[in-house]
């Protein structure tokens, strides 16, 4: 089968699409003809060895596909899941996937949709619900929120009935982020931002959901509340938050991590539960993924770099094959 392979740690360029065995599936897992592989910042960091996973070189990233079980009786099955937890495999003609994690899907859903609600969605969820104790009509930020689980927490926030102010880097994005349902858009871009911010919330904002890190993360604790809790989601920009221990301080306020894929390993009862909610709310008209931004497989090392200069927007996915008007119609495609 064709993979793409890394087999030097560093730039997402120097990838290569190479033959190799097709895998094996262990008795508890599938495995599946790839139809789409999720694409997320983790994937960059795991390419350029900036990961706290190291797999042995060389070795296939990818961490969630969509696609058709093969073999055993239940072949034919259409299924979202994440591929093995430190295997990674996703970015190839075939993946194996752990039956545990396999969500079977509906032939019409699109795979940017499915793999929306089987990743994005729920993290929000727990970000926002159990770790972030959102309430309602109190005040959320929400960065980098034309982005997949950004877009995931604006609507989320919403529904919860909180007022949300989103920020986004472009004028396209934050028209998408008014579309979602935000109460207001600010430019993270812009120098003034936490100025802007501050003005549409005088007393501070309750809860910040941050996927972006570095300085955007660092300076959101300037808009913290009075008991405020700031989400730490993950490192879009690229670097660490070094957040000012001295705000946190003088507003009572927290921060805390929210890493989905533990809350998985630890707590899959809890996982589960939010997970059938995000798709109960989504049969339900009650929530409207993004557009997904789809790539054509050939160009793996262009929609890494892509993702990792926040030029994708609702979730990102890699399409092993020419959409179908259905698919299409799901997706922005870039192939």
């Amino acid at each position: 089968m064709k993979a793409w392979r890394v087999e030097a740690i560093g730039d997402p360029a120097g990838l290569r699409l190479a033959d190799v065995p097709t895998p094996t599936p262990a008795a508890d897992e599938y495995l599946v003809k790839v139809e789409a592989a999720g694409l997320n910042f983790l994937d960059t960091l795991l390419v350029e060895g900036r990961y706290q996973v190291r797999p042995a070189l060389p070795f296939t990233p990818g961490m969630e596909v969509v696609g058709t079980v093969v073999g055993g009786p239940e072949a034919g099955l259409r299924v979202a899941a994440a591929t093995p937890s430190g295997r990674f495999g996703g970015f190839a003609e075939y993946a194996l996937v752990p039956r545990a994690e396999a969500v079977v899907l509906e032939p019409d859903v699109p795979p940017g949709v499915a793999l929306a609600l089987r990743g994005n969605y729920p993290t929000a969820l727990y970000a926002l619900r159990h770790a972030g104790r959102l309430a309602a009509d109190e005040t959320l930020l929400v960065h980098a929120g034309a982005g997949g689980v950004g877009s995931a927490a604006v609507q989320l926030g919403k529904a919860m009935g909180a007022r949300v102010i989103a920020t986004a880097g472009s004028d396209s994005k934050r028209e998408l982020c008014r579309a979602l349902g935000a109460d207001a858009v600010v430019d993270y871009g812009d120098a003034g931002w936490v100025d802007a911010v501050r003005a549409l919330a005088p007393r501070g904002v309750d809860l910040v959901f941050d996927p972006v890190g570095g300085e955007v993360g660092a300076q959101s604790a300037r808009c913290l509340g009075f008991g405020a809790r700031l989400l730490v989601v993950g490192f879009a920009g690229g670097t660490l938050t070094q957040l000012p221990a001295n705000r946190l301080l003088l507003a009572n306020a927290s921060a805390i991590g929210v890493l989905w894929g533990e809350v998985r390993k630890r707590e899959p009862a809890l996982a589960s539960r939010l997970a059938q909610e995000i798709r109960d709310w989504w049969r339900e008209g009650r929530l409207h993924p993004l557009e997904a931004t789809a790539f054509d497989f050939a160009r793996l090392p262009e929609a890494l770099a892509a993702l990792a200069q926040r030029r994708t927007c609702g979730k990102a996915i890699l399409a092993m094959s020419p959409m179908s008007p259905t698919e299409r119609a799901g997706s922005n495609s870039l192939a």
